[in-house]
C-alpha cells in the first residue's frame, strides 16, 4: 500500500512537471488531462476513463491544474450531463452537436473517442499547436481538433479537420469548428446588428434558457446584419475594465452560425462556424474536410483586455501583411461618383498632393464599352477601360499621380455583373440561378458562380489583367455589393447543390490565394456596400476593410466603437467627408468629422477642388500630425474611456504605444451638455511612474489646460482630465508624449507650475 501511495505521489508529481509545460499527463493509468497555455490563460482537457474528452477549464492560468483528475461532479451523468470538449450527435448527448453525420450506412450517431494528440511549437515560441485525434467508436471515421494558443496574445484559435475512412459516402449536417461549455451563474451576450449604413450596432441581452443564435444565411455581406464575433460576460453586465469576458470571432466570410445554448444545468454550451443551413455536405470515402477557424480569448479585467488581446493576435496573426502602415487614402466615390473625366480625376489627385494624401483609389464607372459604366445598371463584368471617359487609359492616370507623390489605387467588383453587359450575354452558365425559375435581381447585378473553376478563373483573370493596365497600380478596393438567394449552380451536381453556400466562399478564398502568391505587396481593401465583409477570414487576405458607406462622424462613432470592440483600428478605414453627410443630411463641423477619421486608418471621401484655402489649411495640417501619430493608432493599444452607449453624451478612446511613452486620446461631445455641466476622463493604460507632456492636436488655438505641461500618469489614471466640451459636435485629439527632461517622480510637481506649492506626504 505504501509503494503503491509513493507511486501515486510520483505520477503526481509527474503530471504537474508535463502540464506546466502544456502536455499531456496521464495519472494512474485511467484518465489524463490535456492543457494549452499562454502567457496568462489556460485552457484545459481531460479525456475519461472511457476515452471520451471532457472540457474542463477555460480561463486563468492555473499553476497546477492536475486536481481536475479528483474532482468529483456530484449531479448525475443520467441526462449526458457532462460537459464534453466537441460535442456529437450520439450517446447520451442532448444538447446541440458541433458534429452531425449520416454514416455510409445511414447511422446517425457518431460517439468518438480520444486516440492521441500531438503538439508542435513554431519557430519563434510564440504559438503552440496541439492536435487531438478522436475516432469513432464504430465506424473508420476520424476528427482532428486543432488549437493554437498565442502565448504573447493571450488567444486562442480552434477548428476541426473531419476525416472519412468509411467505404462509402458519409453527410455532414452539423460541422461546427468550436465548442466551449461555459459555468457561471449568469451571461451577458454582446453582440452586432445592422444594415448598411448603421454596421456593428452593439446590444446587449442576458441570456435565458433556450438557444440564442447569431447568424447569416445571406451568402455575401454576411456582416452588414450580425457579425461572426461576441463578448460573453460572466455573472454580470458587460464592463470595460473589470468582470470575466470571453471574447470569440470567427474567420469565415460566409453563411455562418454561433449558438448560445442555456440547458437546464445552467450550462452554456457555445458552437460555432459555417452555417448548417441547406448546407449538408457529402464526403466520399478519403476525404478531409477542413472547417475555418475560430478565434477566442479570456480577459478577468473586462471588455478592454479582451479586444486588446484580439487586435494583438489580429495584429501577429489575422490580418494580411499586419506590420505595414496603411496609407492616407483619397476614394474618389462620395467625390464625383460616376461622373467624372480624366480632367476631374487630375484635378482630384492635385488636390490629394497638396494635402499630403498618399493614394488616390479610382472607384466604379471607369470600365465598361458596349455597355458604358455610367451608373450601377450597366458594364459590370465587361473590365476595359472606358474610352470615352480615359481616352489615355489607367496607366496615364496612374503615372500623373506618381508625378505628384501620389501612389494609384483602383475599384474593382469582380464577382458580380449586370444584365446588361457582354459578360452576362457571353456565359449565362456563370451565373447564380435556379434552373427552371427567374434569376431575382438585386443592384441591377446577378452573382457569377464562384464555385465553377472557370468562373474562378475569370475573377483571377480580371484582378489579373486590372493590375496590368498600370504598373504603378498599388491598391485594390475590392467590392461585392449584393447578397445570394435563389441559389443553384450550373457546375455542381444535382446531389451536391447544397454544397454551394460552402463551396463559394472556399471557391473565393482560392482566387484570393492565386492573387496573393503573384501580387503579395498590393494594398487590397475588403468592401461589400460598406461593411459587410468586416470578418477575419476576408481579413487573411486584406490590409484593410471598408468600415461602412456612412461616413457621417455622429454614425461613425457607434459603428467605430462597435467594430473595434473586436477589430483593430489599423484595418478600419475611417474618411472624412463633405457635408451634408449622403445618407443623414447631417452638417458637422470639419474639426469633429476629422477627429473622427483619425481614430481609425485615415481617408477621405470627397472632392477636394470644393474647399476653400481656409478649409484645406487645417486639413493638410491635420494630415500632417496623423501621419506622426499614425504609429499609435494602428499598432498601440487601444483603450475606451468612455461609450457612445452611455448615457453621459460622450464618446471617448485612447491609444498607447506598447512602450506606454506614447499616447493619443480622443473626446467627443454627441449632446448638448449646457453651461453647467463639467466632464472627467480617466485615461487608463498610460504608465503611473512616468510624467507626460500633453499636447492638443488638431486645434489653431488650444484651449486645455494642461497644454504643454507635464502631468504624472498616475494623476492622469486616478484623477483624469476634464476638457470643456459641452457643445454637440466639440471634439479634442491630446497626443501625450513621455518627459524628456530625466526629471525623477518627485521633481516633477515642481514643472508643472511657477506659483503652485506642492506638498509631499509620507506613506505609513
Amino acid at each position: 500500500m505504501a509503494n503503491n501511495n509513493m507511486m501515486k505521489k510520483k505520477m503526481v508529481c509527474l503530471a504537474i512537471v508535463f502540464l506546466s509545460m502544456g502536455l499531456v499527463a496521464r495519472v494512474s493509468g485511467e484518465n489524463e488531462l490535456i492543457v494549452l497555455n499562454t502567457e496568462n490563460l489556460s485552457l484545459v482537457m481531460e479525456v475519461d476513463d472511457r476515452g471520451v474528452l471532457l472540457h474542463r477549464y477555460f480561463g486563468k492560468r492555473l499553476q497546477d491544474p492536475s486536481p481536475f483528475l479528483s474532482k468529483t461532479l456530484y449531479r448525475t451523468d443520467e441526462y449526458g450531463t457532462r460537459n464534453e470538449a466537441y460535442s456529437t450527435m450520439g450517446g447520451k448527448n442532448f444538447r446541440e452537436p458541433a458534429l452531425r453525420v449520416t454514416h455510409h450506412d445511414g447511422d446517425l450517431n457518431t460517439e468518438l473517442r480520444y486516440a492521441r494528440s500531438e503538439r508542435m511549437i513554431d519557430h519563434d515560441k510564440n504559438r503552440s499547436e496541439l492536435v487531438i485525434h478522436l475516432e469513432d467508436t464504430k465506424h473508420p471515421f476520424r476528427v482532428k481538433l486543432v488549437y493554437r494558443a498565442y502565448r504573447a496574445e493571450d488567444t486562442f484559435t480552434m477548428h476541426a479537420e473531419i476525416e472519412n475512412g468509411e467505404e462509402g459516402e458519409v453527410v455532414l449536417g452539423n460541422y461546427y469548428s468550436f465548442y466551449l461549455p461555459v459555468e457561471a451563474r449568469g451571461y451577458w451576450l454582446t453582440h452586432f446588428h445592422g444594415i448598411a449604413t448603421t454596421e456593428m450596432s452593439v446590444v446587449e441581452a442576458r441570456l435565458t434558457p433556450g438557444m440564442k443564435t447569431i447568424q447569416s444565411r445571406k451568402g455575401l455581406r454576411s456582416t452588414h446584419s450580425e457579425n461572426p464575433s461576441f463578448l460573453l460576460s460572466l455573472d454580470g453586465p458587460l464592463r470595460e475594465n473589470g468582470g470575466e469576458v470571453i471574447a470569440g470571432a470567427l474567420a469565415w466570410g460566409g453563411n455562418y452560425r454561433i449558438n448560445f445554448d442555456l440547458d437546464e444545468f445552467g450550462t452554456l454550451n457555445i458552437s460555432a462556424g459555417i452555417n448548417p443551413y441547406a448546407s449538408e455536405y457529402r464526403l466520399s470515402p478519403e476525404e478531409t474536410f477542413v472547417t475555418p477557424e475560430m478565434v477566442f480569448t479570456y480577459s478577468a479585467r473586462g471588455a478592454g483586455d479582451a479586444s486588446r488581446n484580439l487586435h494583438d493576435w489580429a495584429r501577429k496573426d489575422g490580418l494580411y501583411d499586419p506590420a505595414a502602415i496603411r496609407p492616407v487614402v483619397l476614394n474618389s466615390w462620395e467625390g464625383v461618383y460616376f461622373d467624372f473625366d480624366e480632367k476631374v480625376l487630375r484635378e482630384m489627385i492635385d488636390g490629394a498632393a497638396a494635402l499630403g494624401i498618399e493614394m488616390f483609389v479610382l472607384d466604379d464607372g471607369w470600365f465598361g464599352n458596349n455597355y458604358p459604366r455610367n451608373s450601377a445598371a450597366a458594364g459590370l463584368g465587361d473590365w476595359q477601360v472606358n474610352k470615352d471617359k480615359l481616352p489615355g487609359g489607367i496607366d496615364a492616370l496612374a503615372r500623373y499621380a506618381e508625378s505628384k507623390g501620389v501612389k494609384f489605387g483602383i475599384w474593382i467588383e469582380p464577382e458580380m455583373v449586370n444584365p446588361r453587359s457582354d459578360l452576362a450575354n457571353r456565359h449565362p452558365e456563370w451565373i447564380v440561378k435556379a434552373g427552371g425559375r427567374e434569376v431575382p435581381t438585386r443592384r441591377n447585378q446577378w452573382v457569377l458562380d464562384m464555385t465553377n473553376p472557370e468562373v474562378q478563373d475569370f475573377v483571377f483573370d480580371t484582378f489579373d489583367s486590372v493590375l496590368k493596365l498600370s504598373d504603378r497600380i498599388s491598391y485594390v478596393k475590392w467590392d461585392a455589393n449584393r447578397h445570394i438567394e435563389s441559389v443553384g449552380s450550373a457546375w455542381l451536381p444535382p446531389e451536391r447543390q447544397s454544397h454551394f453556400w460552402v463551396d463559394y466562399t472556399r471557391g473565393l478564398y482560392k482566387v484570393y490565394e492565386r492573387i496573393r502568391e503573384k501580387y503579395p505587396d498590393i494594398i487590397i481593401q475588403a468592401c461589400s456596400s460598406g461593411g459587410g465583409r468586416v470578418d477575419y477570414g476576408s481579413l487573411k487576405y486584406h490590409q484593410d476593410f471598408w468600415t461602412s458607406d456612412n461616413t457621417d462622424a455622429f454614425s461613425r462613432a457607434f459603428i467605430q466603437y462597435g467594430t473595434n470592440l473586436v477589430y483593430p483600428a489599423i484595418a478600419t478605414g475611417a474618411h472624412f467627408s463633405h457635408v451634408p453627410n449622403r445618407h443623414t443630411r447631417r452638417i458637422i463641423p470639419a474639426k469633429f468629422r476629422m477627429d473622427m477619421a483619425m481614430t481609425g486608418r485615415l481617408g477621405f471621401e470627397m472632392k477636394l477642388a470644393d474647399l476653400t484655402s481656409d478649409e484645406a489649411a487645417p486639413i493638410k495640417k491635420a494630415i500632417a500630425q496623423y501621419k506622426q501619430v499614425r504609429d499609435i493608432i494602428q499598432f498601440g493599444d487601444l483603450y475606451r474611456i468612455v461609450s457612445p452607449y452611455d448615457e453621459s453624451g460622450y464618446y471617448a478612446l485612447m491609444y498607447v504605444s506598447k512602450d506606454k511613452k506614447r499616447a493619443l486620446f480622443f473626446a467627443f461631445c454627441l449632446d448638448y451638455k449646457g453651461y453647467l455641466s463639467t466632464v472627467n476622463f480617466k485615461l487608463n493604460g498610460l504608465d503611473g511612474d512616468t510624467s507626460y507632456r500633453i499636447r492638443e492636436l488638431n486645434n489653431e488655438k488650444p484651449a486645455f489646460w494642461a497644454e504643454g505641461r507635464n502631468i504624472d500618469g498616475d494623476f492622469l489614471m486616478k484623477e483624469g482630465i476634464n476638457p470643456n466640451l459641452q457643445n454637440i459636435y466639440q471634439s479634442m485629439v491630446l497626443y501625450l508624449e513621455a518627459s524628456q527632461d530625466g526629471s525623477k517622480p518627485e521633481e516633477k510637481g515642481k514643472q508643472q507650475t511657477s506659483t503652485a506649492t506642492v506638498i509631499h506626504t509620507e506613506e505609513f
